[in-house]
């Protein structure tokens, strides 16, 4: 019984290993910049409020997010190439 239960546990725990997808990456509209971050700064704010509510009392301020403000989105990663198989005809 502890062996069948264990194995049920080893099978869930990787399946849930194999649904798991990567996260997408996501530039945002705004961004807390200044004291301990790098230009462009934080970018992980949807609304300037967000922004705000982060950065305040934290010796920050809030801007747009460069990359969106003047065009500079980075390229898309090319897909992988995938092989067409033949189809049977019928």
């Amino acid at each position: 019984m502890r062996k069948t239960q264990l194995a049920l546990l080893t099978l869930g725990v990787l399946a849930g290993f194999v649904t798991v997808t990567p996260a997408a990456a996501r530039d945002y509209p705004w961004c807390a910049q200044g004291g301990e971050y790098d230009y462009p700064g934080e970018c992980a704010y949807s609304t300037l409020e967000q922004c705000q509510a982060s950065v305040s009392g934290r010796l920050l301020f809030c801007d747009r997010n460069p990359r969106l403000a003047y065009g500079l989105q980075p390229e898309p990663q090319p897909r992988p190439h995938r092989r067409k198989r033949p189809v049977a005809p019928y």
